[in-house]
């Protein structure tokens, strides 16, 4: 050994490797203490949390409208995957319709609020980019079940507080298949219709867009339907027309806004639009709550 140098053995290594005993130190203090001495120097990259709040973050395209800027997916839907169907067969698959479910409860819940402004009439605006099929979905579910069962429950309530309150009450099973076809029905033809009525005018609109803005502008009626349970005639007729009103309103508003500067016909176009959701209205109101004598079975 020289000085801080040992020789090897040179049938094994050629050359000198240095001694330094701060090396061995090192290693013996990170046996004993390794949350002090070994990892105090680390560099480990960072990175920013995601702003998906929980979306779905595909790669696949949706089929898109003939016009883009009134129905584009959301975040997720851009770009196509290699296993994205293509041509017609990219309607009957599942994935394809993915993106229009990309919406969390921050989104929905805003989307709600909105629907009950009707003034503000900004709800195309705020969805162009990515317009969803959840919340209608859900809110034409939920009222098919709510509208059937307050309709029945305020039924019976209407019937016990009668003059004929003695006799045997029965429900109306059938209330729920025609909720069903009502809700889903109008929200599902309706907005197709006027998609076509807009293409043959030359206007600028998206289906889904209009499927969206359709869903939306019925949550209101969800409400209206647990007032209306109330056994006074005179009060649901107030709470159904103010939320018929409120509906109306918050989609003439909003077709308006968009079609306005597109059509010369757009008058007539957002007034058949009022009028047809009037209508909804009050079919709601005299088909499931209000009762006749037929409402009582006599034994």
């Amino acid at each position: 050994m020289s000085g801080n140098y040992s020789s090897l053995g040179s049938e094994s290594v050629g050359g000198s490797v240095p001694f330094c005993p701060v090396i061995i130190f090192d290693i013996l203090s990170c046996m004993s203490y390794p949350s002090f001495y070994c990892f105090s120097d680390s560099n480990l990259q960072t990175f920013p949390p995601s702003d998906n709040r929980g979306k779905v973050a595909g790669s696949f395209q949706p089929p898109r409208d003939a016009d883009d800027t009134f129905s584009q997916p959301g975040q997720g839907g851009q770009g196509g995957g290699a296993d994205t169907p293509q041509g017609w067969q990219s309607y009957f698959n599942v994935i394809t319709y993915r993106p229009y479910f990309n919406v969390d409860t921050v989104d929905v819940l805003e989307r709600i609020k909105d629907s009950l402004f009707p003034y503000k009439s900004d709800f195309v605006e705020k969805t162009s980019h990515n317009p969803d099929m959840y919340g209608p979905f859900w809110i034409c579910s939920t009222l098919v079940f709510v509208t059937a069962a307050l309709g029945n429950f305020a039924a019976y309530l209407a019937h016990k507080t009668s003059a004929g309150g003695g006799e045997a009450w029965h429900y109306d099973i059938n209330k729920v298949t025609y909720a069903a076809i009502m809700f889903y029905g109008y929200v599902g033809v309706i907005p197709l219709g006027l998609y076509f009525l807009l293409k043959y005018l030359g206007v600028v609109s998206g289906l889904i867009q209009l499927w969206c803005l359709y869903g939306y502008s019925l949550f209101v009626f969800i409400p209206a339907s647990f007032l209306s349970v109330v056994p006074w005639d005179i009060m649901r007729w107030v709470v159904v027309g103010v939320a018929t009103l409120m509906s109306a309103a918050f989609l003439g508003l909003n077709i308006r806004s968009h079609i306005k500067t597109g059509s010369d016909r757009w008058f007539m176009i957002v007034m058949s639009a009022v009028a047809l959701q009037l209508g909804l209205g009050l079919v709601i109101k005299l088909y499931f709550f209000t009762f006749f004598y037929h409402d009582t079975l006599k034994i």
